[in-house]
């Protein structure tokens, strides 16, 4: 009896230590289906977390990331990457917004389907600290930040069907888009595991590219970690916030950039914000021209007085993000503080924040200003965000 018992106790020993195997422990996708997607795509056993966590500085600033699904952001991210989702097979998402340029391209006007060019310049996503932050219209009602140079989507779905369906981009119907995915073997079990089923439907998947492009986080710069330490806990208290991150000199900050901080309070943030959270302006006419070819808002509302306005962006990693403008004009960045400093036009539409007794008001930086400047922009690089494997190319190559 007494052996019997014994057998039994090593037994049960033996089954819990088997269990204690990391080989045998619980599978996240079911038997096999992860040893099939790994024919075709590096992902983890178990996604990656990607609720965005904000910088303290901007929760201090009241700014509030939407919940993001970790399972539908995993599937939004390979439909970001995948380049079969194209008219030719040739362009992804992810060929004009690259991870190692901030999810931005590094040409005036990207290449879509066919070797066909974009209108515009690429937006950066990478601009923004998180997009479930402040911007679309289906969390922020009429507050949200819409999408596109010209503003004409509100939000991320909206934006993504009109990529897809440009004949300039991807050149597809979403009807092309959910046969494709039909046909792929990968994307079952990352369907079945983000909505239940292996069902796929247009709705599916502009909600999964949703979820992954509300997952981009990027707000560890050696700007947020010094805008960090003023706001201890960061708990959105009634901090008087724009008073502290424009009178305050960051300690890990150089000279010159401390001067370029200023420099940037004092002429540029009057529309692209002082902690690089939500923008001030929505739009503005920044007098690039007398005239513009492309009248960005205006041609979408048919508005005289938004002839000539886009989007204003809120320059995070811009030093990864060149050429510059909706158009791309300007290569480099001190390009783009020399049309500040002296080369903004008069255009009907310019905008009131670059305007003093109706002329336009030129910076008329010296040499070391710019350098300042443009030392204080450089500050605004996360470079984890932009090689984050969570955010990167999933297929192998």
């Amino acid at each position: 009896m007494k052996n019997i018992i014994l057998l039994v106790c090593l037994s049960m020993s033996v089954f819990v230590s088997c269990n204690k195997d990391p080989k045998l422990s619980f599978n996240y996708y079911k038997d096999g289906q992860y040893q099939m997607m790994s024919k075709t795509l590096n992902l983890p056993e178990k996604p990656f977390d990607y609720q965005p966590k904000l910088a303290v500085h901007l929760v201090a600033d009241f700014l509030r990331p939407s919940a993001v699904n970790s399972d539908m952001a995993t599937l939004g991210r390979v439909i970001f990457y995948d380049k079969k989702l194209s008219k030719d097979q040739s362009i992804a998402c992810a060929g004009c917004h690259k991870q190692e340029l901030a999810f931005s391209d590094d040409v005036a006007l990207s290449t879509g389907v066919e070797g066909r060019q974009t209108a515009r310049n690429s937006f950066p996503l990478g601009s923004v600290a998180n997009f479930a932050a402040y911007y679309g219209t289906e969390t922020f009602g009429s507050a949200g930040i819409p999408f596109f140079w010209d503003n004409r989507a509100g939000t991320v779905s909206e934006q993504s069907k009109a990529t897809f369906g440009n004949p300039d981009e991807m050149g597809m119907k979403m009807s092309d888009v959910t046969d494709m995915i039909n046909k792929l073997d990968y994307y079952g079990p990352l369907f079945s595991t983000a909505f239940g089923s292996t069902y796929v439907s247009e709705e599916k998947v502009l909600q999964a590219l949703t979820h992954f492009i509300n997952s981009l986080m990027s707000c560890d710069s050696k700007f947020d970690k010094a805008a960090n330490k003023l706001f201890p806990g960061g708990n959105g208290g009634f901090f008087d916030y724009e008073n502290i991150m424009s009178n305050n000199s960051f300690s890990s900050f150089t000279q010159s950039e401390n001067k370029g901080k200023q420099i940037y309070v004092n002429n540029c943030a009057s529309c692209h914000t002082v902690g690089f959270g939500r923008p001030i302006l929505v739009k503005a006419n920044n007098g690039l021209d007398v005239v513009y070819t492309d009248n960005g808002i205006g041609k979408i509302t048919g508005h005289q007085a938004e002839n000539g306005l886009f989007k204003v962006p809120t320059l995070r990693n811009i030093a990864l993000t060149g050429p510059y403008m909706h158009d791309g004009r300007f290569s480099s960045l001190e390009e783009v503080v020399e049309h500040y400093s002296t080369g903004i036009k008069n255009h009907p539409n310019l905008s009131q924040q670059l305007k003093s007794n109706g002329q336009p008001k030129l910076m008329n930086l010296s040499v070391q200003d710019k350098q300042d400047l443009i030392a204080f922009l450089n500050t605004l690089t996360d470079v984890n965000f932009v090689q984050q494997a969570k955010f990167s190319d999933p297929f192998k190559q």
